[in-house]
């Protein structure tokens, strides 16, 4: 294992919009416009967070018309965060 690779990977998603966009990304392929109505963020703020995820790998974008669509292409990502919605939050059990 990279472990500098792995640590860059989990710092990237260690940030809650980052890792809630990757979540929407991995059901819905969808364009900057509507991550901010999702996120209720400025659309300059998605940009920054979208650029991050791109630098890192995790994103690919795709032109489609005039707007960009963005993929979640590492798989390792895909697998983290699935695990994540999968799991109970600790002390929420009844």
């Amino acid at each position: 294992m990279d472990f500098d690779e792995s640590s860059g990977i989990l710092k990237v998603l260690g940030h809650p919009v980052r890792l809630q966009m990757v979540s929407n990304l991995m059901r819905d392929e969808c364009n900057v416009g509507r991550m901010v109505e999702r996120l209720g963020i400025p659309q300059s703020t998605v940009s920054q967070h979208l650029r991050i995820l791109q630098d890192r790998g995790i994103l690919r974008p795709r032109k489609d018309g005039v707007r960009t669509c963005y993929t979640v292409v590492d798989a390792r990502v895909r697998m983290i965060v699935e695990m994540l919605e999968e799991s109970p939050v600790p002390g929420s059990e009844s």
